[in-house]
């Protein structure tokens, strides 16, 4: 398992936007998605986006949660190993903690994790009305 370091959260008025940053110390093995899930207080933590780069070939395959389509936008850089997730159009409901993870299941608009994903401390973000 990678370790993975989330950065980029804060606080942010509804309609703006924030970028998060996941920095995996190590290759992000290629074949795998990756993605970052949320919490909010008193809820269950639900897949958000995820990103899938196939072993033959560099194309990336994009996953997001039907809450965030259209708003939110996933990102991989394999060179600096890191992982990206530009959120617009921010929504109150979208206050969270963010974790960045690895090895997801990811297919439709299910994000999820299995018994082999790993994960970070996560970043918190909260956006006001």
């Amino acid at each position: 398992q990678v370790p993975l370091q989330e950065s980029g959260g804060g606080s942010v008025q509804a309609g703006g936007s924030l970028r998060l940053s996941c920095a995996a110390s190590g290759y992000i093995s290629s074949g795998t998605c990756m993605g970052w899930l949320r919490q909010a207080p008193g809820k269950e933590r639900e897949g958000v986006a995820g990103i899938y780069t196939g072993i033959s070939t560099p194309v990336s395959i994009s996953y997001y949660a039907d809450s965030v389509k259209g708003r939110f936008t996933i990102s991989q850089d394999n060179a600096e190993n890191t992982v990206y997730l530009q959120m617009n159009s921010l929504k109150v409901e979208d206050t969270a903690m963010y974790y960045c993870a690895a090895d997801l299941e990811c297919h439709g608009t299910t994000i999820r994790t299995m018994y082999s994903s790993s994960w970070g401390q996560g970043t918190r973000v909260t956006v006001s009305a």
